[in-house]
């Protein structure tokens, strides 16, 4: 019963096939390889960018972090939700790798700010040379409280930002179970005008890979040089492209983000609706359950984090939040076990 991270799970056995074919013989190095460099092509063709600046991290926090400097002068500002990964998760790393940068945080309900919020934000941020002009805007898709953004309010937002003379960045560490979720395609996402994307696989049944797609192809040259300098080019290059290669083919990464969310609405339909914090739109349950059925559920062993930290010890009745995530791999079993001690 392990439903702590979606990192917690598996690689799919066709990922682990497509680095065992890569492992075979000699490569050049730093993504000087074919298979690199298709699958940067790969990309492209699928998010429908055929100009795009597309590069290969090991980790969503460089890829948030290398988009976001490629966007964002030192002296700029990114608006985002008070919950956001890059707030909250990510140790400062965009503003590092900025070498500046301030964040304005927006509250929302569920994880998302709205567009009338984002214009307020923008209107209330002071204008001259003594304050940091607006730059970025930045969300996350699935939100950090596991809800959808539809296209119809990505649109909305990137229209503002635009007309405001700043860019957009989606951190998509979960975007294949948005995507799934929505039913859109890359391509479709990309005309929203979004300007930098994370397509994220590392929380999706890959070893650890996420693309940073971004849509003005001159900063190619940009981005590849702040990767390098950052500590995130990875010299056996091949072993991140194969995992990119095998989650592109035949959609695998619409399979086991669409495996994942269908478990956890199975997993959300037997904790009920009315324990939820908000609604279930991908892979995340959020629930408030009473602190005895988590004593029952962590002395049988299930993993799963308090949201907000909260003892085991105490009144039995009150009731405690809790995060729960699933993963491609998640099972029936787990479910109905989880299911059996509530």
């Amino acid at each position: 019963m392990n439903f702590a991270s979606d990192n917690s799970g598996p690689t799919h056995p066709r990922v682990w096939e497509a680095l065992t074919r890569a492992d075979q013989g000699y490569a050049m190095p730093y993504g000087n390889d074919p298979l690199s460099v298709s699958v940067a092509d790969r990309l492209r063709a699928l998010f429908d960018v055929p100009d795009a600046a597309v590069v290969l991290a090991a980790t969503g926090t460089a890829a948030n972090a290398l988009a976001l400097a490629c966007l964002c002068p030192p002296w700029g500002r990114i608006y985002c939700h008070r919950q956001a990964h890059i707030e909250e998760d990510e140790g400062g790393a965009p503003e590092f790798f900025i070498g500046g940068g301030k964040l304005t945080l927006m509250d929302g309900a569920h994880g998302r700010f709205t567009a009338e919020t984002l214009s307020r934000a923008i209107a209330e941020t002071p204008n001259g040379i003594h304050s940091v002009p607006p730059a970025i805007v930045s969300l996350s898709n699935l939100s950090e409280a596991g809800t959808l953004w539809p296209l119809a309010e990505i649109a909305e937002v990137v229209g503002i930002a635009h007309r405001a003379g700043m860019a957009v960045h989606l951190d998509g560490a979960r975007l294949s179970n948005a995507m799934a979720a929505g039913g859109y395609t890359p391509a479709e996402l990309m005309r929203t005008g979004l300007d930098a994307v994370v397509f994220g696989g590392t929380k999706n049944g890959l070893p650890g890979v996420e693309a940073v797609i971004l849509r003005d192809g001159a900063k190619q040259q940009e981005l590849e040089r702040r990767r390098k300098r950052g500590g995130h080019l990875f010299s056996k290059h091949r072993y991140l492209a194969a995992q990119m290669d095998a989650y592109l083919t035949h959609d695998l990464w619409r399979e086991l983000a669409g495996a994942a969310n269908d478990a956890a609405a199975r997993l959300a339909s037997a904790i009920g609706t009315d324990a939820l914090i908000h609604p279930v739109e991908g892979n995340q349950i959020f629930c408030r359950l009473s602190r005895a059925a988590h004593q029952r559920l962590h002395a049988a062993g299930a993993q799963y984090y308090l949201i907000p930290e909260a003892p085991l010890e105490g009144d039995a009745h009150q009731l405690l939040g809790a995060r729960l995530v699933c993963n491609w791999a998640t099972t029936q079993d787990q479910i109905d076990a989880f299911s059996a001690l509530l």
